[in-house]
Order: structure tokens, then sequence, then C-alpha cells
């Protein structure tokens, strides 16, 4: 006698039966190249400058726009140091020489125009001082000379020729007192002593800021001096700011323009400097130029070396911003990607100007209705050059 058929179990192998009919289903769909669970990827079509996507392309999913955005004030920002003001700065050197005897000063006194610095003995200021002594007495011999040819040449004892020649020795006599007095007076030495005293004096006046030399110290004039000159004598009053200037933002620097800087030592409030020099040339290294200014100084609070940043506010001009991300170099030029809508974006070349902190003015190239890709035109760079 046949069992009773279990009902609960053949359920169950219907349904197994079922799954295994859709597996094989899905397999030999893949096997036959349907998509499955996927869509398909289209691949974008180049023409020249401007790639499309299709509507369901995944690649345009990963692209971002952004609006450009009317241009408004910019704040340029730039790192400098500031430095002695060198119109009002002196470097003393000695013309000899010599060895020191004494030194009158030290760093960061203040001296006045003319006032000692150091006394040095220089054996060949000694020889100019003789040399001066000399040219006195040989001076007062040929006016003695002529004196007396004179006379004879006025009694008819002394021939014309003679009365010339001694004129001519007067000449030449009064000619070298003034050059030697004309040396001594440059050198400041004394022109009626030999004492080989030369005193080094300040030419301005000012403060001490530096000092390279030291009692008992042999000096050579042809050794290259340690530093920047034996003293080095500056009015602090008044420096000057050394600032490095991007290429892109020479457009937007200008004499005259003015600057705020800060350092650690202002913090939040700021100085006034006015910018006065724009150099002529492109550090090779760095690829700035060197812009150069000068700040009132009258409490001193600022420094000689000391790191600052420099901020240019450009009034709004001409152009257009976007963000920095957005332009990207090709050889000497730059470019941007914008959106042409349905999928469409087209690489411009554009002319920039200055750019500040995230923002980059676009002077040629765009206009205001635009949006340019800011991320993913490094993506449509490749698949434009891949079919150019």
């Amino acid at each position: 006698m046949m069992p009773a058929p279990n009902f609960g179990e053949l359920r169950m192998v219907s349904r197994f039966a079922c799954r295994m009919v859709t597996v094989c289903a899905a397999v030999l769909a893949a096997g036959c190249g349907e998509p499955v669970g996927k869509e398909t990827m289209v691949a974008p079509q180049v023409d020249r400058d401007t790639v499309v996507f299709p509507a369901q392309s995944l690649q345009r999913q990963s692209i971002t726009t952004e609006a450009v955005r009317p241009r408004r004030n910019l704040m340029l920002r730039f790192t400098g140091r500031l430095v002695w003001n060198e119109d009002r700065t002196v470097r003393v050197f000695s013309p000899f020489a010599g060895r020191v005897l004494r030194i009158d000063v030290r760093p960061g006194d203040v001296v006045r125009a003319g006032q000692t610095l150091a006394l040095v003995a220089a054996p060949e200021l000694g020889q100019a001082q003789s040399e001066a002594r000399r040219s006195e007495q040989d001076l007062l011999l040929a006016q003695k000379n002529v004196a007396r040819v004179t006379e004879l040449h006025a009694n008819g004892v002394a021939p014309t020729k003679d009365l010339q020649a001694a004129q001519a020795d007067l000449a030449r006599a009064e000619a070298e007192r003034s050059r030697t007095l004309a040396r001594l007076k440059l050198y400041g030495g004394a022109p009626d002593a030999v004492d080989q005293q030369l005193l080094l004096r300040s030419p301005i006046a000012g403060v001490v800021v530096e000092r390279n030399l030291n009692p008992g110290q042999e000096l050579r004039p042809e050794q290259p001096t340690p530093g920047n000159g034996l003293f080095v004598v500056s009015d602090p009053s008044r420096l000057w700011f050394s600032l490095d200037v991007a290429e892109s933002d020479l457009g937007a620097v200008r004499p005259g323009a003015e600057v705020l800087l800060r350092s650690a030592l202002t913090g939040s409030t700021p100085v006034t400097g006015r910018i006065a020099h724009i150099a002529d040339s492109v550090d090779p290294q760095t690829r700035t130029v060197k812009a150069r200014g000068t700040v009132d100084n009258a409490d001193r609070r600022l420094k000689a070396e000391m790191f600052i940043t420099a901020e240019l506010t450009v009034p709004e001009v001409q152009g257009l911003l976007v963000p920095t991300k957005a332009v990207y170099l090709r050889g000497d030029e730059h470019y941007v990607f914008v959106e042409a809508g349905e999928g469409r974006f087209q690489r411009r070349r554009v002319r920039l100007g200055p750019s500040s902190v995230g923002d980059q003015v676009v002077l040629e190239g765009l206009v205001a209705t635009d949006k340019v890709v800011v991320d993913g035109n490094l993506q449509l760079e490749r698949l434009v050059l891949g079919r150019n």
C-alpha cells in the first residue's frame, strides 16, 4: 500500500526548483551580454574642445560646476620682510690699512652727524699728512722765488723766461697744495700735524645698528670686511619693506599703492606702508618680483629683518571671479571647462588677472552667465587630449 504524500515536502521542492530556474535564466542572460542590475556604460563624444556625455552616463555625475561671480574688491596678500632704509643708512669703512686704537660707540647708541665712531692708527694717512706739509713748504718757496725774480726782472737783471718759469713753478705748487689739502679733508686728517690718526666718523645722524671691529684689530682695505662694514648707522624711524609679488598679481601692484603690514609684533593692529618701487626682473627661482616701499616707524616698534605679511585692496574693475581650482595650466596657457547644457562641456582659454585666497580673476574668456567645472576638469582634459 502506497504511503500518503507529504505535501509540505512537495511545496519545498517546488520552491527550490523555481529558484534554480531563475538563477539559470540570469546566468544565460549574462552570457548573452545583457546587463543585470547595472546601467549600460556609454562613452562620451568628443568634438575638438567639447565633451558631450549621454544622459545615462555615470561619468557625468562626478563633474561639479559653479557659476562665475561678478568681481568684487579683492584682498591680495604678500609675504616679505623689513629692511633698513638705504636712503637713510650708511656703512662706514676705513680707506687706509691700520690698527684700531679706540672704539667710541656700541650698537644701539644714538650718534650725530660727524661724531667719532673709532680711532685708527693709519701710516698711509701719515704719509698724506706729510705730503700736505711738504706741498705747503713748496708753495712758500715758489712764492718767494716769484717775488725775487719779479724784482730782478723789473730792474732788467733777470730775463723774461726766468720770470715765466718761476710763475709756472708757483702755479704747480699751488695745485699740489690744493690736491693734498683736498685729500686730507676727504679723510678727515689734520693738515697741520703728522699724527697718523684716522678718525672714523658717522656721516649722518642715526643709530649704530652694527659694529664689526674690535680694539687692536688690524684693518686691511683690500680684504673683505666682515658684515656690511666696520659700522652701520641708520635712521630706524623710517624702514623699507620688501615684498614677494607673484607674476599674476603684478597688474594690481602699482607704485604709490597703500598696503597694510602685519607682523607677530603688531598683531591685529596693522601699520600702513606705501609701495615706492617694483623691480624690473623676476626671480628665476621663486618666480616672484620684489616690490619695495616705506613705512613710518617713529615709535621704533618695527625691527629690521622682521617677517611681515602685506594686504593690498584691489578695487573692482573688469573681469569675473571663479574658484582657483577651476583654472588649470596647459603649456603656457590657462584653461577652464564651461558647462554648455545637455551634458556638454566646452574647454576655453582664459586670460587671468590677480588672485586671492580661493578666487581667481578672469579678464577674458568667460561671460557672466557661464558655469565652470570645479571638480572633474582634469578628467575632461584627458578626454579632449585623447581625441585630438
